[in-house]
């Protein structure tokens, strides 16, 4: 039968309600929504204090704190079609979903859960995870909302401000202290005078973005050693830039503790060059990720230098959303 004949599907994407989580099943859900007329719900939940930190196999839904979301249908409310989360906290209510569905939702969990993992109908998971089974998807990165419309869309409110940026513009995308990874003042000072000397070369522009994660001797020294270049350093006021510097970008640059950051930026068909941060144990799961970069032909470490290249662009989320609907008999 074909997608365009069918009835909407009914999509609830549940998470712990931080951006980086949510984004990841949001982004499948819009994707789906793009491949089939669809309604999105997006469910928040938490755990009690008290019950947060038991094992999945102990949880109850009578557990959840009532500050989050209910991510259960109201009685007499239908199920969902399908059902996308994603981290730790959703695992036993995606699992109470299907069972207490009768199997009508399709349940999806995005990421390895590493609890149960063949009980789910799908598991989207980046191939850095290494996982496999019959219902898992392995995908390069993880599923996000980064598309071409969505960072044309980001990039008006910033034209004024990049359009007329010396080329090539590069867009530095800086991570932070993570658990594998730190960005300490010096070596933060040591990447920004490479960085500098690399755009200073080519006599292009920069547009850099710190995250929340950014130390503050580290975003200083960063700070005070590009700011002399033309272009544009966000302080974190006023609106985002991040999809409008990769609308605008010739060349991206991302710290490699971010997966996320990564795996969008190759979304965009620009070189994709990844900077080293200082180790703080080993990474292997980054190590695979960026290897995995290099084999689709979007990512190179960063040499000091802006060299160009072309590759396809990474379409990873709509390919896992024509998986699901595939498994769901919709197309």
């Amino acid at each position: 039968m074909e997608v365009g004949s069918q009835k909407p599907l009914s999509i609830r994407v549940v998470s712990d309600g931080r951006i980086g989580m949510e984004n990841q099943a949001l982004g499948l859900a819009e994707a789906l929504q793009r491949l089939s007329p669809s309604e999105i719900t997006i469910r928040r939940v938490k755990w009690r204090k008290a019950f947060d930190k038991l094992p999945s196999a102990l949880k109850a839904s009578w557990m959840l704190d009532p500050a989050g979301d209910d991510p259960f249908p109201a009685a007499g409310e239908p199920w969902p079609d399908v059902w996308i989360a994603t981290g730790r906290a959703t695992l036993p209510l995606s699992l109470m979903a299907k069972r207490r569905s009768g199997g009508k939702t399709f349940v999806v969990q995005t990421q390895d859960p590493r609890w149960r993992t063949g009980d789910y109908d799908l598991v989207v998971a980046p191939r850095h995870d290494g996982i496999a089974g019959a219902n898992v998807l392995s995908i390069t990165g993880s599923p996000h909302r980064v598309t071409p419309a969505r960072v044309a869309e980001g990039a008006a409110a910033f034209a004024y401000r990049l359009e007329a940026l010396s080329r090539p513009r590069v867009a530095v995308l800086i991570g932070g202290k993570s658990r594998a990874h730190d960005l300490p003042e010096a070596h933060a000072a040591e990447l920004a005078d490479r960085i500098a000397t690399a755009i200073g070369d080519v006599g292009g522009s920069l547009m850099l973005t710190f995250s929340r994660r950014t130390p503050e001797a580290a975003k200083a020294a960063i700070t005070a050693r590009l700011s002399g270049l033309p272009g544009l350093i966000w302080d974190g006021t006023g609106a985002n830039p991040y999809f409008a510097f990769l609308h605008y970008a010739d060349q991206v640059l991302v710290t490699e503790d971010s997966a996320n950051m990564a795996a969008e930026a190759a979304s965009t068909g620009k070189p994709v060059q990844v900077l080293p941060m200082v180790a703080t144990k080993p990474a292997d799961k980054f190590g695979r990720l960026h290897a995995d970069l290099r084999e689709r032909g979007a990512a190179r470490a960063f040499d000091g230098s802006l060299a160009s290249w072309a590759y396809e662009p990474l379409a990873e989320t709509d390919r896992a959303a024509r998986e699901v609907l595939r498994r769901m008999g919709r197309v």
